[in-house]
């Protein structure tokens, strides 16, 4: 049996805090399910520049605390925290303050990072993507251990942390709902593993933001990472929620000039562009068909749109998950 469809946005900047209060409140009445923040530092700049990203302009962990206290029923979340730009007991502790602020309405994204120009314009190692992810994984094991009712006895190569209680304990139980992210077969596994929700996205082996991501998730590629992250659920599978950011989604009844260039910017076929798990071409009836086509195929029943798309995808939202 498929799972229902749930629909999150992803901001990423603020005029002022009115306007991000507006924003999380218009994605709560619009019936979204969650509002994601990414984590990043930098601002404009030719580091910036390099990396193709969007600008963050907020903090994450103060901007989803003020998204919650705005709320009253959305899920707040960061799509996904990197555990290398914080001491991890320190974002673990405000994690579990968020959820229990919001009387247990925290997603916990966790990513191994991935942004080359951003750790070296801060100053900051990056180590190679197995050591991240291998950190990654001991951090995974911090915040279960943290959620626990027992005193903390853990020692990993990331975390030693004893002879004290982790304060303070999350609403959810038993710790908030974990989304591991990545496009990797290594981090993959590793979501399989651990994860509650496995978010599905480009392998950004790259650093940076550009064709060589989204040529590592097209349809074939989804197939691929579907089975890595099988492999690492072994029988607890089915207990998974399949997550996608819909990066390139565009609502309309003549998609036909926007899926060409995007299929020449990415040197896709048209068919390969309009099939493409991260990307949403066409009306309203013909994006629900095609979610519905591929909650079937790959069983990705959560999708996330970026705020510029929030407002004219919301009728797709009301048709398919009932609000």
């Amino acid at each position: 049996m498929s799972r229902p469809f749930r629909f999150a946005v992803q901001s990423f900047n603020a005029e002022s805090g009115a306007d991000w209060a507006d924003k999380v409140k218009l994605a709560e009445q619009l019936g979204y399910s969650a509002f994601h923040l990414a984590d990043h530092i930098i601002g404009p700049g030719p580091a910036l520049t390099r990396t193709n990203h969007p600008i963050q302009g907020l903090a994450a962990v103060p901007a989803m605390a003020y998204a919650a206290a705005v709320t009253s029923t959305i899920k707040i979340g960061c799509r996904v925290f990197c555990v290398d730009y914080r001491l991890p007991v320190t974002l673990i502790k405000e994690a579990m303050t968020i959820d229990l602020l919001s009387a247990g309405r925290l997603e916990l994204g966790l990513g191994a990072g991935w942004l080359a120009d951003e750790y070296a314009a801060v100053g900051l190692q990056m180590d190679s993507p197995g050591t991240r992810i291998n950190r990654l994984e001991d951090v995974i094991a911090g915040v279960k251990a943290y959620a626990d009712d027992e005193p903390l006895d853990i020692d990993n190569a990331t975390v030693s942390w004893h002879e004290f209680d982790g304060l303070p304990k999350p609403v959810s139980k038993p710790y908030p709902p974990i989304m591991i992210g990545g496009g990797s077969p290594k981090i993959l596994k590793l979501a399989g593993r651990e994860a509650d929700i496995v978010s599905f996205n480009f392998n950004n082996r790259g650093g940076v933001i550009g064709p060589d991501g989204v040529a590592t998730s097209t349809a074939a590629e989804t197939h691929r990472k579907l089975n890595w992250v099988k492999t690492g659920a072994g029988d607890r599978f089915d207990q998974i929620e399949l997550e996608i950011g819909a990066y390139f989604t565009f609502v309309t009844d003549h998609p036909e000039p926007i899926l060409s260039n995007f299929s020449q910017m990415f040197n896709l076929s048209e068919t390969e562009m309009q099939q493409h798990p991260h990307a949403l071409f066409g009306s309203e009836d013909a994006i629900c068909e095609e979610l519905n086509r591929r909650r079937e195929l790959f069983g990705i029943s959560y999708i996330t749109v970026g705020e510029d798309a929030m407002e004219s995808f919301a009728g797709i939202v009301t048709r398919l998950s009932g609000h």
